[in-house]
């Protein structure tokens, strides 16, 4: 008897072996990830796709048991994430913040965060309020965890303990953690967004395609993350599987966009275009014009272009948004010392502006967006004249010619 009972302290109901501890693991991690990424944030926070009821409970259920998250704080913090990004009143930037505080400390913040009675409000409108999330899950969100080891301690013992630790910290570091703070610090960036986004990487496994942040906030409704060629988003893959199963409907994905070749004046396909792809917009410029007249410049004036550090050439994608006053004066009395690169600086300056939603009507972006194309090709800088060229083929496709 002494045995069965040590036995059973030892490896649980199950008697497994470490290959099935490892194997229950990743299971239920992996599980917890998709949770998260599939109906906390692609379908309840950004709409980008509606499953099934039954789907959709089962991940609302298994958050609530692995994690104790309650939807409506998880939506409403994201949510305004998005809105106030980068700015003091971002729930987690690692602008604000620091790097090491949102790596190590991303709990706390989403904590302090989901006390605010009236963000909760505002930004957490349209999640589920029925019976079972008023009187269980955001009634007793601890509950679900504690059932959790109690789960993981009946079939595996007191390795179920450690299994249990391993999923309680999963989220905090991988999502709080990673995503929050890695996504905003270090990586690759497709788009040329309004905040400090990055890529971690262009293949997203670990963590659902959370990895792809900044093609999420170039686009935060598609409910695709990967959107190069060699990009892949695993959380898609399962959305793409839920769907041929007739268990998932895609509501949005990021629109394609086409070059039309030989297009004499913007119109209002190119409009739609540059609205819709205005992140794509600003990187394509930085790429094709920014970067060949960097070179330029160094080709005819020497070292001189070299000698500015790579963070402060980097900043001329953004106009040196992120950079500090010294930085950024740096930046502007290098900037003058070169007149082709202060003109095409200059314009990327006002397409930026031409690009951001303001409330204009079209007509009047129309007539912004032929100004500044036929000034760009009347500078005579060949990079800016080709730019402008295409600019005014860009087309949605899908768009009638």
């Amino acid at each position: 008897m002494l045995d069965t009972l040590l036995a059973y302290a030892a490896r649980g109901l199950t008697q497994a072996s470490w290959g099935t501890w490892i194997a229950y693991t990743l299971v239920v991690t992996q599980l917890t990830i998709f949770s998260v990424t599939l109906y906390l944030h692609r379908s309840q926070t950004h709409r980008g796709v509606d499953f099934h009821p039954v789907i959709a409970h089962f991940f609302r259920f298994w958050s609530w048991l692995s994690t104790g998250m309650v939807t409506k704080e998880w939506v409403a913090i994201h949510r305004k994430h998005h809105a106030k990004v980068e700015t003091e009143e971002d729930p987690h930037s690692p602008q604000i913040y620091g790097i090491r505080k949102v790596f190590w400390e991303g709990v706390e913040l989403y904590r302090d965060a989901s006390t605010n009675a009236g963000d909760m409000e505002k930004y957490g409108r349209g999640t589920p309020d029925d019976w079972i999330e008023r009187h269980v899950y955001s009634a007793s969100p601890y509950a679900g965890p504690t059932l959790m080891l109690l789960i993981d301690l009946a079939l595996f013992g007191a390795v179920g303990g450690v299994i249990w630790a391993l999923q309680m910290i999963w989220i905090p570091f991988w999502a709080a953690g990673f995503v929050n703070g890695i996504g905003h610090w270090w990586g690759y960036r497709n788009f040329e967004s309004a905040d400090t986004s990055t890529n971690v990487s262009p293949w997203g496994f670990w963590i659902g395609g959370e990895e792809l942040h900044n093609n999420h906030h170039a686009f935060p409704s598609s409910a695709k993350f990967a959107l190069r060629k060699w990009e892949f988003d695993i959380g898609w893959a399962a959305i793409r599987l839920f769907e041929t199963l007739r268990l998932a409907t895609v509501l949005r994905v990021a629109p394609s966009l086409d070059l039309r070749p030989n297009v004499h004046l913007p119109d209002a396909d190119t409009v739609r275009a540059v609205l819709a792809h205005r992140f794509h917009v600003m990187s394509d410029y930085f790429r094709g014009v920014i970067v060949p007249t960097m070179r330029d410049e160094a080709a005819h004036a020497g070292a001189g272009i070299k000698a500015l550090p790579r963070k402060l050439r980097n900043a001329l994608g953004n106009g040196g948004r992120w950079l500090d006053a010294a930085s950024r004066e740096r930046l502007n009395a290098f900037t003058e010392t070169h007149p082709q690169l202060r003109t095409v600086c200059e314009f990327r300056a006002r397409l930026a502006a031409l690009t951001e939603r303001n409330g204009r009507n079209g007509d009047a972006l129309l007539d912004s967006l032929k100004q500044w194309c036929h000034e760009a090709e009347a500078t005579g800088i060949r990079t800016l004249a080709e730019f402008a060229a295409r600019l005014k083929g860009y087309k949605l496709v899908g768009d009638q010619a």
